[in-house]
């Protein structure tokens, strides 16, 4: 099966080489086979992008694979904010923060997402990615211990690594083996940090904030919150899951992205001052890394604007979200009954997930392929989101197509399998 043929191939790139570094690039062949059986799910190059809908290849696809949650990519005032901001300051800073990289729209910025989060201040890094990584390695060190949920985003996983911590893990979303990982942390020595996401990017459920905060107050231990998927999404105003739960207090440092609702690209980190100032010249990501472009920021503030201001692009991304799941719950998906704009699908193991993102794609639908190490290796998925610029046409649409899928091989939701 493919499953086994990747896995294999997988095994044997991580090994590397006895010799020459590079023997392993010539034994990873598993992209090569997926292309030639066109399975290939990766780099898609989309030609136009009108939101809801792309073209790829010549075909137009419905988009169910965006994060432009709430649509404000396109939205007229961030892009004038962007032209804007090229007028003034060109393409790039050319240099770090540390040196020569501030600007004033970046400080700007930050004091705008602090006030927005309910944070003393706020940090901007030139990624999502930088921002999770880079305040990590900073607040950790040898003698520390980072407890993660299962199914933490790889960028707070590389930022324990980073940091040179101790790295503990429980089950996704459950508070009694978080309290057995707290536990077992006893004799360690060092501080203890609970590192979860608030949305997360490919199950789309959300963080239990209030028995996790509680494990975070007995034990003592901090904890980090990566709102990625949160923020502008989810919580009174889109202020994220810590928000939405009433528990900002609870939470030590906020992680947030540009790249999803904001529209943008870029990251931050909000918290209390005191730690705000060691991210700021401790992290590495940030300190050798060039700062970010004055465009970026000035489109995430005018995104940030538009959120606080149209409060109806969010109502629409709820009723989008709620049309989406209970049309896929009849068709015979197990869905959860709430939660983001995040949807994920599941058909059988990985050769029957590629063959059904094929499926899906032939018949007009653009979804997202999540393989090891993106999802647990025996739990591939389809990911699946929705925008608030979506109709309840394009979704209507986007049902038939599944339902077409499903039918074309003769079974229902989670029992399709890839016939050779």
């Amino acid at each position: 099966m493919l499953a086994e043929t990747s896995l294999a191939e997988r095994l044997e790139y991580r090994r590397g080489s006895c010799g020459d570094v590079l023997d392993r690039a010539h034994r990873f062949t598993v992209t090569r086979e997926l292309r030639r059986r066109g399975l290939y799910p990766f780099f898609q190059a989309i030609e136009e992008d009108a939101g809801p809908v792309v073209r790829v290849d010549g075909r137009e696809l419905v988009m169910l694979g965006s994060n432009d949650y709430l649509g404000l990519s396109k939205h007229p005032r961030v892009r004038a904010a962007a032209a804007d901001a090229i007028a003034r300051w060109g393409t790039s800073c050319t240099g770090s923060r540390l040196l020569n990289g501030s600007r004033t729209i970046h400080e700007e910025l930050e004091e705008r997402l602090a006030r927005f989060l309910g944070a003393e201040a706020a940090v901007v890094f030139a990624t999502g990615y930088q921002a999770c990584a880079g305040t990590l390695s900073a607040l950790l060190g040898p003698k520390d211990t980072a407890v993660a949920d299962e199914l933490a985003h790889a960028s707070l996983i590389d930022g324990v690594r980073l940091g040179r911590a101790r790295l503990r893990r429980f089950r996704h979303n459950d508070a009694g083996d978080l309290a057995r990982a707290l536990a077992c942390c006893n004799g360690d020595g060092g501080g203890r940090l609970i590192v979860v996401d608030g949305v997360y990017s490919m199950e789309g459920d959300l963080a239990d904030l209030p028995a996790i905060a509680g494990q975070a107050r007995c034990a003592p231990a901090r904890l980090v919150v990566d709102d990625a998927h949160g923020l502008g999404t989810v919580g009174p105003g889109g202020r994220g899951t810590a928000a939405a739960f009433g528990l900002g207090a609870a939470v030590d440092v906020t992680l947030i992205t540009f790249s999803k609702a904001l529209a943008s690209v870029g990251g931050a980190a909000a918290g209390p001052e005191a730690v705000i100032e060691l991210i700021r010249h401790t992290a590495r990501p940030m300190l050798f890394s060039a700062s970010l472009p004055p465009v970026c920021a000035a489109a995430a503030g005018a995104a940030l604007s538009v959120i606080e201001e149209e409060p109806g692009r969010r109502r629409r991304l709820e009723r989008n979200a709620r049309f989406w799941r209970r049309g896929l719950r009849a068709l015979g998906f197990e869905v959860a009954p709430a939660g983001g704009p995040i949807v994920p699908l599941r058909v059988g193991d990985e050769s029957a997930t590629l063959a059904f993102w094929r499926a899906l794609v032939e018949r007009g639908l653009f979804v997202n392929v999540a393989l090891f190490p993106a999802a647990p290796r025996e739990r591939p998925l389809l990911r699946t989101s929705v925008i608030a610029s979506h109709t309840l046409r394009h979704l209507e649409r986007a049902l038939e197509i599944v339902e077409a899928a499903l039918r074309g091989r003769g079974a229902r939701a989670g029992g399709w399998s890839l016939r050779r």
